[in-house]
């Protein structure tokens, strides 16, 4: 199957395109901080984040090979593409085979690849980690059971991902370990707590893993709320003072159009103004 592109969005910072399947549906992509572009690889998401667009609407199936590639294709010769990130619509590893063939198609066309993923289904992860991208981001979101309980509607246990990450990189080479980090997106009153945020750091400590510190971009018709910039600031310190490596939100990934967790499905393509 085959896409083409239906409608572009844009803001100050991103530029979105809408494709349309042959079979009609709609996915998204973006292109941000001028040199990236976050794509799909599902037709919505089974996961059920409680935070996230993109499988709002449901999941209706996996995106082939082809379209997978072709949301690069149709851009890159009026874009400047240097890298793709694996993190728009969809669970990467519950579509296994064909994200393994992108991540090595876009490596040989010079690509850096980055993949971002919940690590569910954990057999299908352990596949993941071991593909040649250049950064792999473990979406935790919440330490305690509790938390993850309230945000994931399908997950693995925590503690069994980080140790596929340990297998993996206990016959890899030392460098390797580098290229994993731990996402998690501050949301006001769930978990942005001090439990949570002191645990966070402990794991990111003992593993010696960067911690990506997002924000929460706020998507209609979800009863949740953001952290203040003076609350995100100061989980930032907290876990600086702890010792930890933090990256934080930039502001294409916190933009409205196309920033973490807006992306999704079938989009209504007659509202918007360019």
């Amino acid at each position: 199957m085959t896409m083409r592109i239906v409608k572009e969005l844009r803001s100050p910072l991103n530029r979105l395109f809408i494709y349309e399947t042959e079979d009609n549906y709609r996915v998204e992509s973006v292109f941000y901080k001028g040199e990236r572009l976050c794509i799909s690889t599902q037709v919505g998401c089974p996961i059920g984040c409680i935070f996230c667009a993109s499988g709002s609407k449901g999941f209706f199936r996996n995106l082939t090979f082809d379209e997978i590639v072709t949301q690069y294709e149709l851009l890159k010769d009026s874009l400047p593409i240097k890298g793709i990130a694996i993190a728009g619509i969809g669970e990467p590893a519950l579509n296994i085979d064909n994200v393994e063939k992108a991540v090595d198609y876009f490596r040989k066309k010079g690509l850096k690849v980055t993949i971002s993923t919940t690590g569910y289904p954990i057999e299908n992860f352990k596949k993941l980690i071991k593909f040649s991208h250049n950064g792999l981001t473990l979406s935790v979101h919440g330490i305690l059971h509790e938390t993850r309980e309230k945000i994931f509607k399908k997950k693995e246990k925590l503690e069994e991902l980080i140790d596929a990450i340990e297998e993996h990189l206990s016959k890899s080479s030392s460098s390797r370990r580098k290229k994993f980090q731990l996402g998690y997106l501050l949301i006001k009153n769930l978990n942005d707590d001090l439990e949570n945020l002191k645990l966070l750091g402990e794991l990111a400590k003992k593993h010696r893993f960067t911690v990506m510190l997002m924000m929460y971009n706020k998507v209609d018709g979800f009863d949740l709320e953001p952290v203040s910039r003076e609350e995100y600031e100061k989980a930032f310190l907290f876990l600086r003072e702890m010792g930890i490596r933090v990256t934080l939100s930039n502001r294409f990934r916190t933009d409205k159009l196309g920033g973490c967790g807006t992306l999704t499905i079938g989009r209504e393509i007659n509202v918007y103004n360019l």
